[in-house]
């Protein structure tokens, strides 16, 4: 019998990919400095023709529905009590708590004077949609670094703490589930308030139910792609039959997404739209085909649920997808007011190239700190 590696047995990361990541770190901390210093006009290419550009829809709208895997396998855990799911929570909570760190500097860039992002915890404005968002992403921000917390006191051998988190888990993991749910839907809420600014392709009342389905999907894809990448020979494995339980779940959760957004089509009478709308017809087809038609179908298939590169690709093919949708949706459907253009900069393009490279760093930095055998549930 084949001995089994201890725990320090892990292949480093390649210098190549620590040097390139480093450098678009660097590269983007230094814009970021240089945004603060010089104003938004400095490095990007936004103007008062439109509320945000893509540090909002890039890194907001998409880096929230990326970072959504973090409540569906606590729910699917906690919850559910599908405790074969058990060994991808850490790494899965650690994903949502950095993405939504990430999401929240992005808002921080994009925001004129970010030194006043805490005021919308002290003056409410309950009608805003956005306010809805903004209390429940720092709450829930809150919440993943304390479901996360445990493998920092196991660390350090610090049994006070870590027992107090054991006896709050389940609350905490229900909390959490709520302020996700309710922030994921409404992302699709603030999107109403401008229903003669989007493309009828786009714009449904069903936004916060489509935003919210597409979240589960995408979350389970984004936790399936990082398990499958780092499950190689010599590395800490997810077992094979952890990941295609999840993978076998994502067809019906694709499907019921693809079901209530062409339900919404034919109800409201834009079908006819398909087809007559030009490059917005290449779009829609290109996130419906290839991020959840396309996945859908090789998820049926046995033989890809058994292969980790299968199943890293499909994974890839949902997120480009959802990215895709979330794109559309809140920066490519949106018209600007007459007399103005928008374009992202090369600039804003590598801030968050920047943004994404700190938190893969931070991701392979704590990973490495904290990393010890998976505990018993």
């Amino acid at each position: 019998m084949a001995r089994a590696l201890p725990k320090q047995a892990r292949p480093p990361v390649s210098a190549g990919a620590l040097w390139l990541w480093g450098a678009l770190a660097l590269m983007g901390l230094a814009l970021i400095l240089w945004r603060f210093v010089g104003g938004l006009g400095a490095i990007s290419n936004l103007n008062d023709g439109r509320p945000w550009g893509l540090w909002i829809s890039l890194d907001v709208y998409s880096g929230v529905a990326l970072a959504s895997g973090g409540f569906a396998l606590t729910a699917a855990v906690y919850v559910f009590g599908l405790k074969k799911y058990y060994p991808v929570v850490r790494s899965a909570v650690l994903s949502a708590f950095l993405g939504y760190l990430m999401v929240v500097a992005g808002v921080a860039i994009d925001t004129g004077q970010p030194w006043r992002l805490w005021h919308i915890m002290v003056f409410w404005n309950p009608q805003s949609p956005l306010f809805e968002v903004g209390w429940c992403v720092m709450l829930y921000t809150a919440v993943l670094a304390l479901e996360f917390s445990p493998e920092v006191f196991k660390r350090f051998n610090m049994q006070a703490p870590l027992g107090l988190i054991r006896a709050i888990e389940i609350p905490l993991s229900i909390l959490g589930i709520a302020l996700a749910t309710m922030h994921q839907s409404s992302l699709g809420t603030a999107l109403l308030l401008v229903p003669y600014k989007m493309h009828p392709l786009w714009f449904t009342p069903m936004l916060p139910v489509l935003f919210f389905l597409s979240a589960i999907p995408v979350g389970l894809a984004a936790v399936i792609a990082e398990s499958a990448l780092a499950g190689k020979p010599g590395n800490r494995r997810t077992e094979l039959s952890v990941l295609s339980g999840l993978a076998r779940a994502l067809p019906y959760l694709l499907g019921l997404y693809l079901v209530v957004r062409f339900g919404a089509l034919a109800w409201e009478g834009k079908l006819g739209l398909l087809g007559h709308t030009g490059e917005y017809d290449l779009l829609f087809w290109a996130e419906v085909s290839l991020g959840f038609a396309l996945p859908l179908a090789l998820f049926c298939l046995p033989r890809v649920r058994r292969s980790r590169p299968a199943l890293f690709a499909g994974s890839l093919l949902v997120m480009a997808g959802v990215v895709l949708n979330r794109l559309d949706s809140s920066l490519v459907s949106l018209t600007t007011r007459p007399g103005f253009n928008y374009f992202p900069s090369v600039e804003e393009f590598l801030v968050s190239l920047g943004i994404i490279a700190m938190g893969v760093l931070a991701y392979m930095a704590i990973d490495r700190l904290i990393h010890q055998p998976h505990s018993s549930y």
